[in-house]
């Protein structure tokens, strides 16, 4: 991804994604320190500041999507 996409798309903190997704922040922060990594892309700007990209997210549930006409 360009520096450019990563600007372009805003930013979502733990809270505000948590929020979006219906999970407790927590469910996140265990995500990013289980091994290996789980959920979506970040950025650890600081040990107290982590942010997502919403273009990271949308990519990242469209990944996980299941279409069950497709399945069966």
């Amino acid at each position: 991804m360009t520096i450019t996409g990563l600007l372009g798309g805003g930013w979502l903190s733990t809270d505000q994604l948590a929020a979006l997704l219906g999970v407790d922040p927590s469910t996140l922060r265990r995500w990013r320190t289980a091994r290996p990594v789980q959920g979506p892309p970040f950025v650890q700007l600081t040990s107290r500041v982590t942010l997502y990209s919403a273009n990271d997210v949308e990519d990242w549930l469209a990944s996980r999507r299941i279409d069950p006409r497709k399945a069966a």
